[in-house]
């Protein structure tokens, strides 16, 4: 039998099927996307539950004109597929392959680049207003998960959609399930709509039979109209979405085709806002990831052996500083019941799954909400309780507001700690956490921390926990350097830098999870007759002003090394600090993320071509010591020279 998906590269093939060939070709499309997925890593158990919504939304709506804006793009592999990428597909999430998300770059299918939750509404809904101002006929579709619905962003946005009455279609794909269970009173909500589907149905009803019986007279018409009220009142699905200003549509069976299709059609020349509630199965046809959605939302290498999943074990024996994380804050928890744990929807990335597990009562998953996250923190600390906030760097910006003005202006001494800091890979732009010093380091009263291995993670969040200062951790996804952990590791004050090996050449000046590369350069340079001394910075602020100091006073160069964007970072610190002091800031070289968005890949591939690897950082080393050589000649024989 042929393969129908064979012969679909875009949308208008798909239109041309019949459509009783569209059963068929979404179960091509799942094997399609498991096949690739087990051998190239992704999201997983989100695309498989989409593929029959999907293909709808293609089936009704020609977005090559009309507009279709993912919420979060996660699971937007199956529009990939359906839009000319299908080729490309086996390259996905790899470096200079397709993205993981959508990327205006790759398709006009496209209209954002996009990859955090909650602004797909916002954004659709601009779009809506442009066209009416520039008078252009369209249809704007927006797909948001029931845990991005629940994003503030997300009710803001359905708030002034409801209130401005522009056309716009809101398709609230719900699957009971963000990453995790999906929390919080709209959840619940929406889980109370799903257990009574009937009472679409029957407001339908009434509503028909008033419009058949006017020859029973007003008393009558009144009485059921009012009978309506009460069943809009006290049962109708929707009424929250009623009641912003939404026309409300379901709940449907999200992988019905004919359910699908008849409703889109019916509903998708309605003037205003509308809203089509549609469940869906994460993980549909993929036994796995059906049983188990969380561990296969972004799946590992697996194969299927006599039909069962063999995981692919990767780094075997290696421990993540999430684990180390994870593991130290319940054993701190243990001995002190002043700490509470607080994740934004990410229990799993963040380590938080087992503070959660053995301390219910002071564990809060909020949704997807990183800004009241941080509120709650404050709240939390003003009762001296002492709150550990674990968010991913780029999460956290989400919440920067908060930070200022909730935390730092009211001094509470609140933990932050930043997974995913630096280069993330495969997921890319949206997700590389390589701003969280800039952002952070200008407010005041905040102290910048990053351990070089596991050891010192732990020792940093005791010290973090101890403090009553208000104190930010960063660390990236990676495995940790260390053998094995120091559960006794040497104590070390606030603002305390480390000198880890000794040379008379320069000084190598890293940051957190640089400091094991800067050692592995100082090594390749001794082997060439170049000695390096290595400084494990440790604090990005406060900087070791006395010790930066007197390696400047005593070196011809200082090379900063982070896994940052340069701008604002931790080597901008260190230059800032030196100039302010009147110090020789021309012996300061900064290594570091540059000025623009970088492209997804492999983490250590991203690296390697940043120069951030072990030879990269001995390369520069060894290009900025023969210029600042060539910069002393010149200052000696009272020459000019021309910066390079």
């Amino acid at each position: 039998m042929n393969n129908i998906l064979d012969s679909v590269e875009f949308p208008e093939d798909l239109k041309k099927l019949n459509p009783e060939d569209l059963p068929k070709l979404a179960s091509e499309i799942r094997s399609f996307i498991v096949d690739v997925i087990s051998k190239n890593p992704g999201h997983l158990s989100s695309n498989l539950g989409v593929v029959e919504l999907t293909m709808a939304l293609h089936y009704c709506f020609d977005f090559r004109k009309d507009r279709i804006v993912w919420d979060v793009g996660h699971q937007a592999y199956v529009h990939k597929i359906l839009t000319g990428r299908k080729t490309h597909f086996s390259i996905l999430r790899q470096y200079k392959g397709l993205s993981g998300f959508p990327d205006k770059n790759e398709s006009l299918y496209d209209p954002f680049t996009c990859g955090h939750s909650g602004d797909a509404i916002s954004s659709a809904l601009g779009l809506s207003c442009a066209d009416e101002i520039i008078g252009y006929k369209r249809s704007i579709v927006v797909v948001v998960g029931d845990g991005g619905i629940g994003a503030g962003m997300s009710l803001e946005a359905l708030n002034h959609a409801g209130d401005i009455k522009k056309n716009l279609l809101v398709v609230l794909n719900d699957n009971e399930m963000s990453i995790s269970n999906t929390v919080g009173a709209v959840s619940k909500y929406l889980n109370k709509i799903r257990t009574m589907p009937i009472y679409a149905d029957i407001r339908k009803e009434l509503r028909g039979l008033i419009k058949i019986l006017p020859v029973l007279g007003k008393p009558m018409e009144k009485t059921l109209e009012h009978l309506v009220e009460l069943v809009k009142i006290g049962a109708t699905p929707g009424r929250i979405f009623e009641d912003l200003g939404f026309n409300y549509f379901g709940p449907i069976d999200g992988h019905d085709f004919k359910v699908l299709t008849e409703t889109i059609n019916d509903i998708k020349h309605l003037n205003g806002p509308v809203l089509l509630h549609v469940i869906t199965e994460k993980g549909r046809g993929f036994e796995p990831a059906y049983q188990n959605p969380t561990q296969f939302h972004s799946s590992g290498k697996f194969k299927l052996s006599e039909g069962k999943i063999e995981k692919e074990v990767q780094d075997a024996g290696k421990i993540s500083y999430t684990k180390v994380f994870s593991d130290a804050l319940v054993e701190f928890s243990k001995t002190n019941p002043s700490i509470v744990g607080i994740t934004a929807a990410m229990p799993d990335g963040t380590g938080m799954i087992s503070f959660g597990e053995k301390f219910p009562d002071r564990y809060f998953d909020v949704g997807i909400c990183e800004q009241h996250a941080v509120g709650l923190a404050n709240g939390l600390s003003t009762e001296k309780l002492k709150p550990v906030v674990a968010i991913y760097s780029t999460f956290l910006q989400r919440a920067y507001d908060q930070v200022f003005h909730d935390i730092c202006l009211q001094k509470n001494p609140v933990v932050f700690v930043m997974d995913r800091s630096g280069v993330v890979g495969n997921d890319g732009p949206t997700h590389n956490g390589v701003f969280d010093i800039a952002y952070l380091r200008n407010l005041p009263g905040i102290v910048l921390m990053s351990p070089k291995d596991g050891s010192e993670l732990r020792a940093m969040l005791k010290i973090a926990i101890d403090s009553d200062e208000i104190i930010a951790i960063r660390y990236p996804k990676e495995n940790i350097p260390d053998e094995k952990i120091d559960l006794e590791c040497k104590p070390f004050g606030i603002g305390e830098a480390e000198i880890l090996r000794e040379g008379k050449d320069g000084v190598l000046l890293a940051y957190g999870c640089m400091v094991q590369r800067c050692l592995q350069a100082a090594e390749q340079l001794s082997g060439k007759g170049v000695e390096a001394t290595v400084v494990n910075a440790r604090y990005a602020k406060p900087l070791d002003k006395k010790l930066i100091l007197s390696l400047v006073r005593k070196h011809k160069l200082i090379l900063t090394v982070e896994d940052h964007a340069l701008a604002g970072g931790f080597g901008s610190a260190v230059l800032e600090m030196v100039s302010d002091e009147k110090e020789d800031a021309g012996k300061i070289v900064r290594m570091g993320i540059p000025d623009r968005f970088m492209e997804h890949g492999p983490r250590e591939i991203i690296l390697k071509s940043l120069g951030l690897d072990a030879d990269g950082i001995a390369d520069t080393f060894i290009a900025s010591l023969d210029l600042t050589e060539i910069k002393g000649s010149f200052a000696n024989t009272g020459k000019r020279h021309l910066a390079v």
